[in-house]
């Protein structure tokens, strides 16, 4: 396969792999994965992508003025709110590609207002494009403000040009924030939302719709957890983390029960929509703390046979985990898209379930991101329960101290706000909201040190991210 240049490489920097050749990628992930798991069973070779360009079902591109006043559209610099035009992203779907340029083309002739973040003034900040298998495309204006002039003629003319635009929503972004959608969305156009089918089934993706990136590679992941778990029929299955439950409706039909569980009310809603439209009778979905469902039902002695868990970057916490080892499901699957916290809920789990199959599953080739599979089977197969009784200090907790490490909590401000935060911005959080620090934190000893404080775009994304991990 020819490998591409990308132009905007080097500034972007959302390609780490860019220039590298998919196979070298490919080993490159395989080894970084032996080293970090092959402790527990041997990795599975990853399953690559037979064609890595043109994955993303899902862009974003934000717009500011330059310094002529020239409307401009791209992505951000890592780390900044400096934006790297991009005329076309070679892992983006193309027609989302030539929708994009189009609207930008559209905006420049219109001469609609762009929001100025500095004084937040203005209207356009970013445009959404999500697309689905049935050709059907969604555009998404997110707004500083409700009004937009020259609404009408916008509409008309980003359907004159992209006829299959099916649906334009506008979405309300007032805040002082790194965060793309808003609160309030709206169509203006169609009904709001597009369907994809996945896995033999339809599902409804609205703006703020988790719903993974690479149709192609979910298809795989997905049969893989599902075959993974063996199922006979007649299991009672936990979704847990279960989103909009694609993976839990989509295992639906080997199981006599699926019990979803999600603490996000919005992707709940989504689910039961989900759930409606593909006819599926067998399936629960609730809005709840994982962890303490699962401890509810272990006090209950409720029988549950398998539980899939696909947690976020973060990983799990001692509270669920520990509910799952007292719920002693017999099998366990674990979808992660992070693979140094999977080794350590790994390291918790291994005293009461045995790790037997690792299956990495490239989902964002030209990235430094991979997903990974893992089976897990409860040691004593004799016994319906596992019951524990053990003291916490006598386990090895340094990965979940105050919730989440200082690495974890850089990551979820990374993937979420797009900031880099340091370890001394989160020590000042913490020190601010009365968060106990770590005896072994390098403070320094000198008296009266004057430390550089967190901004307040830092802070709110530090903020988010200890309400994220229960640390608030």
């Amino acid at each position: 396969m020819k490998e591409k240049k990308c132009p905007a490489a080097e500034y972007c920097g959302g390609c780490r792999y860019q220039g590298t050749e998919y196979r070298e990628q490919l080993k490159q992930k395989q080894e970084k994965l032996d080293q970090l798991l092959s402790s527990f069973c041997p990795v599975s070779k990853i399953i690559g992508m037979e064609d890595p360009y043109h994955y993303r079902n899902k862009v974003q591109m934000n717009y500011a003025y330059d310094e002529r006043h020239n409307i401009i559209s791209g992505y951000y610099v890592e780390g900044s709110h400096i934006i790297v035009p991009i005329d076309e992203c070679q892992i983006c779907d193309e027609n989302i590609n030539r929708i994009l340029s189009s609207i930008q083309r559209i905006v420049s002739r219109l001469h609609i207002s762009i929001f100025d973040e500095r004084i937040m003034k203005g209207c356009l900040r970013h445009i959404l494009v999500r697309s689905t298998n049935r050709n059907e495309y969604m555009v998404v204006l997110v707004t500083g403000s409700p009004n937009i002039v020259k609404k009408d003629l916008l509409i008309r003319e980003i359907l004159k040009y992209n006829p299959e635009v099916k649906t334009i929503v506008q979405n309300i972004n007032r805040k002082r924030t790194s965060m793309v959608l808003g609160d309030k969305s709206f169509p203006l156009y169609g009904k709001g939302y597009v369907t994809d089918h996945l896995c033999g089934l339809d599902f409804r993706i609205s703006p703020s719709s988790f719903y993974q990136v690479n149709r192609r590679q979910t298809q795989i992941l997905y049969e893989t957890a599902i075959d993974m778990a063996q199922f006979k029929g007649n299991e009672i299955l936990i979704d847990a983390y279960c989103g909009t439950g694609t993976i839990g409706l989509s295992a639906a039909s080997k199981v006599k029960k699926v019990l979803g569980v999600e603490l996000n009310s919005s992707a709940v809603r989504d689910a039961k929509i989900n759930q409606k439209i593909n006819g599926i009778e067998n399936a629960e979905f609730l809005c709840e703390d994982a962890g303490k469902y699962m401890e509810q039902l272990a006090k209950e002695k409720t029988h549950i046979d398998a539980v899939i868990m696909d947690p976020p970057r973060a990983g799990s916490d001692t509270r669920f985990l520990n509910s799952l080892i007292r719920l002693s499901p017999d099998r366990v699957v674990y979808v992660s898209c992070n693979p140094v916290t999977l080794k350590r809920d790994l390291n918790y789990l291994k005293k009461y379930y045995r790790i037997d199959r690792i299956q990495p599953v490239d989902m964002f080739p030209f990235t430094e991101h991979v997903e990974t599979v893992v089976l897990l089977s409860k040691v004593d197969k004799s016994t319906k329960k596992v019951y524990v009784d053990f003291p916490l200090e006598d386990m090895d907790m340094s990965g979940f101290v105050n919730g989440a490490t200082y690495q974890e909590i850089k990551q979820y401000v990374k993937d979420n706000y797009n900031l880099t935060v340091s370890s001394l911005n989160i020590a000042q959080m913490k020190e601010k909201y009365g968060i106990k620090e770590r005896e072994n934190y390098n403070f320094s000893k000198k008296q009266n040190v004057k430390h550089p404080t967190c901004t307040e775009e830092k802070e709110e994304a530090i903020l988010d991210a200890f309400k994220h991990f229960n640390m608030i």
